[in-house]
């Protein structure tokens, strides 16, 4: 009869010990690679048998790096959702991508979230340039944690205060930079602004010292100035081609509209941010003034890259 009772009272351990949750070891997908579909907005990650995605609008993804410990957040809603599925045998993403997913392998088991925050942390990721140590952004790599998240399963519920769901890496459309070096002083208006453009974008200079910094004289050594209030540098793209006369009012005038702009970072002397003038003759009765930046960085929002650590801008002739 002992015997017995204390079989039974194993039993009873044993089975008080299963509350119906899972690990989150066994739903870890943390070594998995995410994967966005190319004909809806879902994420996903796949391993083996078992599939873990995100129906997110892609425009949730923005392309500007959070501040560093300030993520941003996503509520899960009827546009967000996040579900774990497990199926008899190997998956692909012919099981969740297409207009009509892959009817096999059966679905064996699906948990759907159903409150929660999506936490997203967005890093730029920054290729290096040919030459001259610049960089340029390729691309924003997002990691995704939820936050406080209920996952309604089968067989009850199951909640986790923090659940990684890892890197989802997005390229960007690389900016052109396609420019030559003749540039242009503007010379419908007061103000004293050198410019290039092409296509919808342009390059813009503004100082407020130019008859010194452009001075008809032939330089031994370079003019130098600092980025700061006075001399203002932006890349700026537009959302169609942009001609001369934008270039020739105070005002930008309504078209095209501006779809990007990056300004550059402030100069620290004899450390970067530095513009430099060369100023030599050209022909008998002109002058030519060749714009160096040398370690100048552009920023927009919380991102950034460098122009390296010199920048031809460009060369224009003044009488």
């Amino acid at each position: 009869m002992k015997r017995i009772l204390s079989i039974l009272a194993l039993l009873l351990f044993i089975t008080s010990c299963d509350d119906g949750k899972l690990t989150v070891d066994a739903i870890d997908f943390s070594s998995v690679a995410a994967q966005k579909c190319s004909d809806k907005d879902l994420i996903y990650k796949i391993k083996d048998s078992e599939m873990l995605f995100i129906e997110i609008p892609d425009a949730t993804f923005t392309e500007n790096q959070t501040a560093v410990g300030v993520p941003y957040e996503v509520a899960l809603s009827s546009t967000v959702k996040v579900t774990y599925r497990k199926y008899a045998s190997t998956v692909t993403s012919l099981n969740i991508c297409g207009t009509v997913p892959d009817a096999t392998p059966n679905l064996v088991e699906q948990w759907v979230a159903t409150n929660g925050t999506v936490q997203i942390t967005a890093t730029a990721i920054k290729t290096p340039t040919a030459t001259n140590n610049g960089t340029r952004i390729s691309g924003y790599r997002y990691y995704i944690v939820f936050k406080n998240i209920t996952f309604v399963k089968p067989s009850g519920t199951q909640q986790y205060d923090t659940f990684v769901f890892g890197n989802y890496t997005k390229p960007t459309i690389p900016l052109a930079f396609g420019f030559d070096n003749q540039v242009e002083k503007s010379s419908c208006t007061t103000d004293n602004r050198i410019f290039n453009f092409n296509g919808s974008e342009a390059f813009v200079l503004d100082v407020s010292d130019y008859p010194t910094l452009f001075a008809n004289a032939v330089t031994t050594t370079p003019r130098t100035a600092l980025i700061d209030a006075n001399h203002k540098l932006s890349y700026i793209l537009f959302n169609n081609a942009v001609t001369n006369s934008y270039f020739c009012t105070t005002l930008p005038p309504p078209t095209p509209t501006i779809s990007q702009q990056w300004e550059a970072e402030a100069g620290v002397a004899a450390t970067s941010g530095i513009i430099e003038v060369s100023t030599s003759t050209f022909g008998s009765s002109s002058f030519q003034h060749t714009i160096h930046f040398k370690k100048v960085s552009l920023q927009k929002g919380n991102s950034d890259f460098s122009l390296g650590d010199d920048y031809i801008f460009g060369s224009f002739v003044t009488p």
